[in-house]
């Protein structure tokens, strides 16, 4: 096999000339370089790219944690961190998890084995002591408020944006809400419970748990929200929706259930997904794409940061 060796000599520069060749160093004259460059073509030379990194001391990888890539929350996650590692000329790879523990575990420890750089995390299923641990193997950063932990993290208050979706449906005259949401264990989901659990409270209305749909993600799972709601006989007056693609789906569905939107379900997304302006869905947008910029910023950073980002309220018809 071919080494830095044997090119200085067939070149008949010095094996340092060769490395800074291979390197791009500037300060290597430009008659040697192109010497250089021909040897390197001639006997095929390919460079062992994990010696390059060992001796670099970096990858310039990183991996990315999500759980599905064909989802548009992620997706649009997805492309503001592809944006900065093309700028800054980095490579990424894509651990989708299904939020199967097992496989976050396996990124972070390429982490730990110095296959990666860092790891940024979109959503995640592990616990804070595992991430914890692995952060001194290199920095993680997360999308979700980490509050007191030392973590890097970008985020958008999903507490305060439920909170003014609840009050605007009540403002409306709407008393009678409930939610949809993809799972109960995320930081988000919980916060955006909480938001929901103290609104109830507050205007002493009794807690139904049928209105609280889980496992929502899809336009399908919309629809199976409003498959639900025509077997209620008591169903609420309006829908805090997990994401624009299940609203979508609900509203879909109540056209062909023949319920009308908004006069008997008012319907509030998130994310701003193109259809739902197309839909004249309401919604709360959140800066996706900016915030995937972040996180790759973030966990370049030499000091864990929390960076909160503002979420905006588009009104449209379905409220």
């Amino acid at each position: 096999m071919t080494n830095i060796r044997d090119i200085a000599k067939k070149a008949g520069v010095s094996v340092s000339t060769v490395s800074r060749v291979l390197n791009h160093h500037p300060y290597v004259k430009e008659e040697k370089r192109r010497l250089v460059e021909q040897v390197i073509h001639e006997l095929n030379y390919e460079q062992n790219i994990n010696a390059v990194h060992l001796s670099k001391g970096k990858t310039n990888m990183i991996a990315v944690v999500l759980p599905f890539i064909n989802h548009p929350y992620f997706s649009l996650l997805l492309e503001g961190v592809a944006s900065q590692a093309l700028e800054k000329q980095y490579q990424l790879v894509i651990c989708q998890t299904n939020y199967d523990v097992k496989k976050e575990e396996e990124a972070l420890h390429m982490l730990k084995t110095k296959q990666v750089d860092g790891v940024i995390i979109c959503s995640r299923a592990s616990s804070w002591s595992t991430i914890e641990y692995y952060q001194q193997y290199g920095p993680i950063a997360v999308c979700e408020n980490v509050q007191n932990r030392s973590i890097r993290s970008v985020y958008v208050d999903h507490y305060a944006a439920f909170k003014q979706a609840l009050l605007y449906l009540k403002e409306k005259g709407y008393t009678d809400i409930g939610y949809c949401i993809g799972r109960m264990t995320g930081t988000n989901s919980q916060q955006r419970q909480q938001a929901y659990k103290e609104y109830v409270e507050r205007i002493n209305q009794p807690y139904h748990p049928e209105w609280v749909f889980q496992g929502c993600l899809n336009v399908t799972d919309g629809e199976k929200v409003v498959e639900k709601l025509v077997q209620m006989k008591n169903r609420p007056q309006a829908l805090l929706v997990t994401n624009d693609q299940v609203a979508i789906g609900i509203k879909a569905q109540c056209e062909q259930a023949g319920i009308s939107v908004p006069g008997e379900l008012a319907i509030i997304g998130f994310d701003n997904h193109p259809l739902s302006s197309y839909l004249q869905i309401t919604t709360i947008e959140l800066p996706l794409k900016e915030m995937g910029e972040t996180l790759f910023t973030l966990v370049g950073s030499k000091v864990p940061q929390k960076i909160e980002l503002p979420f905006r309220f588009i009104e449209r018809k379905s409220v």
